[in-house]
């Protein structure tokens, strides 16, 4: 079996290297990451991937091929993190909105046959479109030749709309076909909320319960609880009396311009202080998933803010899967990452594209 050597930058905690792990093709030789706690989980989950705990920049010619040890990359994943990029950001054309040139330096350097960037749709209107375009040219220099999509995580089985760019490209002719959609109209039906987090205790602010309220009842629930008997990290964070009251008062999908004028928030865009819809999935989670505030993340069941757990089964993590550091971090993890189910649908086409 021929075997595909893969390199992950701006790794975060996994989640574009989790499809590729679960191809036996594919052998993850090393991944980068800047911050320690999020290394440190990368690490947890994948233990044989020589980690590179530093700033990119810092990742020396010398230092890399030392690491790879004359190992021949085929390719390599990744993408920037996107902050800079986001259309809820400031989008500022800042060192961080320039991390693409890292990128491009790591590929001159080990000159893989492919690459896969991920990042934010906002990434396509930055600068008046410019920034995707300058992206796109210094990578046509190296000599690859490139294709990019929008996909939605939502229409390969995870319970959230979440679309992001996937650039990818070959050197020479470009194989590369993206994955076809397994969910929406016509396919599988979407996996909704109630699908994905209702096997799962309830809980009121400030409570935790790490069993299983029921059994495995669809395929969504197979993936994410192989293996696995009890729970972790399901506690509900506590809150205020005045947001708990206004949490209760919320009905399925409603928002702060649907409560009572008592109750009403006098700040906040119009999906915060939201409840998402139990028979749909979710919208796009941020590192904010427990901050009614901050997005539309109060759980429409229970009427409360989401457990860490439940922010990880939105982005389709298996329950095994290990986070670390303090709850902040541990959210920044999650809200950052590619989802996993995501991240394997992408796989499974790199492969073939390699063989070919």
């Amino acid at each position: 079996m021929t075997k595909y050597n893969v390199v992950d930058l701006f790794a975060g905690v996994g989640g574009l290297s989790y499809g590729f792990s679960q191809i036996s093709e594919f052998n993850i030789i090393a991944a980068n990451e800047i911050e320690k706690d999020i290394a440190v989980a990368y690490s947890l989950n994948h233990p044989s991937v020589e980690m590179l705990n530093c700033d990119i920049n810092e990742l020396t010619e010398g230092k890399l091929l030392e690491v790879l040890d004359g190992k021949t990359i085929d390719l390599v994943v990744g993408g920037p993190p996107c902050q800079s990029y986001s259309t809820l950001g400031k989008r500022q054309m800042d060192d961080r909105a320039n991390l693409f040139l890292q990128y491009k330096r790591i590929l001159q350097i080990i000159s893989p046959r492919a690459f896969v960037f991920e990042n934010v749709t906002g990434i396509l209107s930055m600068n008046g479109g410019k920034l995707f375009e300058q992206v796109q040219k210094e990578f046509k220099e190296l000599g690859y030749d490139l294709k990019y999509k929008v996909l939605d995580a939502v229409d390969y089985g995870v319970p959230q709309h979440r679309e992001r760019v996937i650039l990818v490209g070959f050197k020479g002719n470009n194989p590369y076909e993206y994955p076809m959609p397994t969910h929406g109209d016509g396919l599988i039906p979407y996996v909704t909320l109630k699908d994905a987090i209702g096997d799962l205790p309830v809980l009121k602010s400030g409570q935790t319960d790490n069993r299983y309220a029921k059994g495995i009842t669809n395929e969504f629930l197979e993936f994410v609880r192989k293996g696995c008997h009890e729970l972790t990290e399901h506690s509900a964070p506590k809150n205020g009396e005045h947001l708990v009251r206004l949490m209760e008062a919320l009905k399925d999908g409603q928002s702060k311009d649907d409560l009572p004028e008592e109750l009403r928030p006098k700040s906040g865009y119009g999906n915060t202080y939201a409840k998402l819809w139990w028979e749909k999935p979710s919208t796009t989670i941020t590192r904010n998933f427990a901050c009614p505030s901050s997005s539309r993340c109060i759980h429409p069941r229970d009427s409360r803010a989401m457990s860490i757990r439940e922010g990880a089964r939105l982005q389709s993590f298996p329950d095994s899967y290990k986070f670390y550091g303090p709850d902040g971090m541990k959210r920044l993890e999650i809200g950052n990452a590619v989802p996993p189910l995501l991240s394997i649908a992408i796989a499974k086409q790199m492969l073939i594209a390699l063989k070919k």
